[in-house]
C-alpha cells in the first residue's frame, strides 16, 4: 500500500472515530442534571481514615412555551386569559456512601444511599375570564345579554415519581 493511501485511510478512519465520538458525548445542559461531586479525598489523607463518599445530582429547569388562548362557541374572552406555563426540571440525587466500623474483625461494613435525580413536570397556575356579556343574539337586533362575570384560577399541576435505594453490607465501596 503507498504511502499516501495509508495516509488518507488513516484521515478518514480517525474522521469516522471522532464523528462518533462527537455523536455519542452529550453535554451536560442536554441531559438535565449536573453532577456535583464533594472532594474528601484531602481530608481522608490528612485524617488516616475513610470518609463517606458523597455526590449529587442538581437538576437544570427548563421552560417551555405558554398554552395559547382557546377559543369556545358562545364566550367572548378565550378560555385562558392568562396562560400556564410548563416548566420541566428535576428533584435533586444524592448518591451517598459511609463507612462504618465491623464489630467482629478488622475492616469496614457500609451503608449506602443512592436517590438518583428525578423528572418533575410542573404547569403553573392560569386564569379564566368570563365576559359579562353572551355573544351578540340575532333575535335582540345583536345585542347582547347581561351575565354574571366568570373567574376561575386554574390550579398548579405538579408531577414527580421520586425513589431511592438504601444499600447496607461489607466490602469496599
Amino acid at each position: 500500500m503507498k504511502p499516501t493511501t495509508r495516509g488518507t485511510l488513516a484521515a478518514v478512519v480517525a474522521g469516522v472515530a471522532a464523528a462518533v465520538g462527537a455523536a455519542t458525548a452529550t453535554p451536560a445542559a442536554a441531559i438535565g442534571v449536573v453532577p456535583v461531586p464533594v472532594p474528601l479525598g484531602g481530608a481522608e489523607t490528612a485524617l488516616g481514615t475513610e470518609l463517606p463518599r458523597v455526590g449529587g445530582q442538581l437538576p437544570v429547569p427548563t421552560a417551555g412555551g405558554p398554552q395559547g388562548p382557546r377559543f369556545t362557541e358562545g364566550r367572548l374572552v378565550p378560555d385562558s386569559a392568562v396562560p400556564r406555563l410548563p416548566v420541566d426540571a428535576g428533584l435533586p440525587g444524592l448518591d451517598a456512601t459511609a463507612p462504618l466500623e465491623h464489630v467482629l474483625g478488622d475492616g469496614f461494613d457500609h451503608v449506602g444511599v443512592d436517590a438518583p435525580a428525578s423528572d418533575l413536570r410542573a404547569l403553573s397556575p392560569g386564569l379564566s375570564l368570563g365576559a359579562p356579556l353572551t355573544a351578540p343574539r340575532p333575535g335582540q337586533a345583536g345585542l347582547p345579554d347581561l351575565t354574571r362575570p366568570e373567574l376561575g384560577v386554574l390550579a398548579p399541576v405538579l408531577r414527580a415519581s421520586p425513589g431511592a435505594d438504601l444499600v447496607a453490607g461489607p466490602g469496599p465501596r
